[in-house]
């Protein structure tokens, strides 16, 4: 375990905010849309990642019932998530911290999708191991 990355943990508040979020696969056709979806969210929280492949957009549920109807080919995942946002600037030359979260919670069958902001980690875990997500979280705070 890195030390700097555990000293960084245990500095950073657990953040979330109660909503359940989709994660919802696209055509690559289907970036523009996407993006017009994100232009009118009003909330703090949602995610567009595209790649050679695919889109990816993470939404908040009540946003995917208004715009979902906009995303043609859209596919989502049929498991709700839930955001746990680690509340600390970090350096992106900090190495560790997702491995050191990501072990923890494996270690307690919670399965993740981690992102990263400019100078936030986020996770999403399915709804049903939000709370199992935050037990060992806080086991992982209280060690040495």
């Amino acid at each position: 375990m890195s030390k700097r990355a555990h000293e960084l943990y245990k500095q950073a508040s657990l953040y979330s905010d109660d909503r359940q979020y989709r994660i919802v696969h696209l055509p690559t056709s289907g970036v523009m849309a996407a993006a017009g979806a994100l232009a009118q969210l009003r909330d703090p929280f949602s995610a567009l990642i595209v790649d050679k492949d695919e889109v990816t957009l993470i939404l908040a549920e009540e946003e995917l019932a208004t715009f979902g109807p906009r995303l043609k080919g859209l596919e989502v995942l049929p498991q709700a998530y839930r955001l746990i946002t680690f509340d600390l600037p970090l350096a992106p030359d900090v190495t560790g911290f997702m491995a050191l979260i990501s072990t923890a919670l494996a270690a307690a069958g919670v399965p993740i999708m981690p992102l990263a902001a400019f100078a936030r980690d986020h996770i999403l875990v399915p709804a049903s191991h939000y709370d199992a997500a935050r037990a060992a979280l806080e086991k992982l705070r209280a060690l040495p």
